[in-house]
């Protein structure tokens, strides 16, 4: 299966900020119905950070609220991710991925490292 490419990720003090960027194949990106970011913590299971329905409709689990922010670029086929306030919880390593119907792709990228140190 085709792999979602993520960038952006690396190293930033406390209260720093990162913007994480998703390329999603056109006919991927066009068929999919909602978009999300993911994270993965050290010591964690994979959980869903931040999600995107059309433009407007977004989603956020409450530690990340007022802090990340998710958009899209519909032209060039690429959704990021903007993380302000960043905190040393935040570290781990951040996937993309699109829902195609009911179900999330089975196929995930490499993902993108975080780190934030205290």
């Amino acid at each position: 299966q085709v792999q979602l490419v993520e960038s952006g990720g690396g190293l930033v003090q406390a209260g720093g900020s990162l913007r994480l960027s998703c390329a999603v194949p056109g006919s991927i990106f066009r068929s999919s119905s909602i978009l999300g970011w993911f994270r993965q913590s050290p010591g964690k299971e994979r959980e869903l950070v931040a999600s995107i329905i059309g433009t407007t409709h977004k989603n956020y689990i409450d530690s990340v609220k007022g802090r990340f922010s998710i958009s899209r670029d519909n032209a060039k086929n690429t959704f990021d991710l903007q993380m302000n306030s960043l905190k040393p919880e935040d570290t781990g390593v951040y996937y993309c991925n699109t829902r195609v119907g009911g179900t999330w792709r089975t196929s995930w990228g490499q993902g993108t490292q975080v780190t934030v140190s205290s």
